[in-house]
């Protein structure tokens, strides 16, 4: 037996960690309000809330500790912070905590958990949210959207939402039951909607978009609203840089009227809710529908002003047509009536009804003097009732 080692100094466990508890104890006596994020969360209703808190850095985790909150205060904790940020304690939240350091010889380190700071949440998300807005500001990114052209009928949308989102369900039903008989093709592109994991999950299913080669007209990001902490990853700088540099027009109706995300501040156009954005896009299309009627009744009304003009216009033209051919038959027929007077004037019957007669030589030629006729000739003497038939005897010349 080595008695040497049973004669070195040594104290048991229990003393040990008996002095580590004093210490502890000495070292923070009271509480203190302590800052971490939590990565674990275990509670059920009527007991008490387990929680991991722990501390990241750019290298990964630093720190972490147990926590509890006894039943007796997470019974009025978790309902009061729920009530000030909309959502209850979960995995991912930086949290404020009032702890009590509390050793165990049994159960080791643990914090206990008097009170926790639900503002300190709130505005810790508010600030990032400047700092993203300020960034992307600085960048010149907050504008891009607005100034791509949405389609004058947008037909074809790729909606990216959680496939169960009650939000996407009631903007298709929306979209179908309107009372005009409009139709879009839409076409769901999954992705989660909150957590840790949306933006990633929502840039994603954008990807997704554009490698699917279909020629869609927009992309629509739906929620359907939530908690302030459900949404803060609508906040998120590389969610919100995506859609401000996206080729295709982004539509977005993640929250309710109380909710305004940096999504929505750099999007090409954003709605309230799902249901609203249907309106929107079916709006368009009442537009479009009104001022197509419009058009056509203008058009209606100017081809039957043109036709009443045309009609008029062709009734003074026949009406011109036919005097002008009345006035042209009367001068033909006037000139017609002094021709025939002319004529029936120069008709030599005339003259022999008026007391006169006519002379004609044997060749029917008329004699106009009696210098070409000679003694022996035969002539022919016309009178209204008859003809000579005559011989020359003799022609006495004057």
């Amino acid at each position: 037996m080595n008695y040497k080692a049973m004669e070195k100094e040594f104290v048991d466990l229990f003393e040990f960690q008996s002095k580590l508890k004093e210490g502890i104890e000495c070292l923070f006596p009271k509480r203190i309000w302590l800052r971490a994020e939590i990565s674990a969360v275990k509670a059920r209703q009527g007991s008490h809330c387990w929680l991991e808190l722990s501390q990241s850095n750019a290298e990964g985790l630093i720190a972490k500790a147990s926590a509890v909150i006894w039943s007796s205060k997470y019974r009025f904790i978790a309902p009061y912070f729920q009530s000030v940020t909309g959502s209850p304690l979960k995995e991912g939240m930086v949290v404020l905590v009032e702890v009590q350091a509390n050793y165990s010889q049994l159960y080791g380190f643990s914090l206990v958990i008097n009170d926790i700071d639900p503002e300190y949440s709130l505005g810790l998300k508010e600030l990032e949210r400047q700092r993203t807005i300020e960034r992307l500001q600085k960048e010149g990114l907050m504008d891009l959207q607005k100034e791509l052209t949405l389609a004058l009928l947008p037909h074809r949308l790729a909606v990216v939402s959680a496939e169960d989102a009650a939000g996407f369900r009631d903007f298709v039903r929306h979209l179908d039951d309107n009372p005009y008989g409009f139709r879009m093709d839409v076409t769901l592109f999954p992705a989660l909607m909150q957590g840790s994991e949306c933006p990633s999950s929502v840039i994603s299913a954008m990807d997704a978009v554009l490698e699917c080669g279909e020629d869609f007209d927009a992309v629509l990001i739906l929620r359907g609203g939530g908690s302030k902490l459900d949404l803060a990853c609508f906040d998120d700088y590389r969610l919100a840089s995506v859609i401000a540099q996206y080729p295709l027009p982004v539509l977005t109706a993640i929250g309710h009227d109380q909710d305004y995300h940096v999504c929505d501040m750099v999007a090409h156009s954003y709605l309230k809710t799902p249901t609203a954005l249907a309106d929107e896009i079916l709006s368009i299309y009442e537009d479009e529908d009104a001022r197509l009627s419009s058009f056509m009744t203008r058009i209606r009304m100017a081809a039957s002003g043109r036709l009443a003009v045309s009609d008029s216009a062709l009734s003074m033209l026949r009406s011109r047509i036919r005097n002008a051919f009345a006035l042209k038959i009367a001068s033909m027929e006037s000139a017609l009536g002094l021709l025939h007077a002319r004529i029936s004037a120069a008709d030599p019957r005339k003259l022999l009804e008026r007391g006169f007669a006519l002379a004609l030589d044997s060749n029917g030629v008329r004699i106009k003097v009696a210098d070409g006729v000679r003694a022996g000739d035969k002539v022919s003497v016309l009178f209204p009732d008859g003809t000579l038939k005559c011989t020359v005897d003799d022609v006495e010349r004057e």
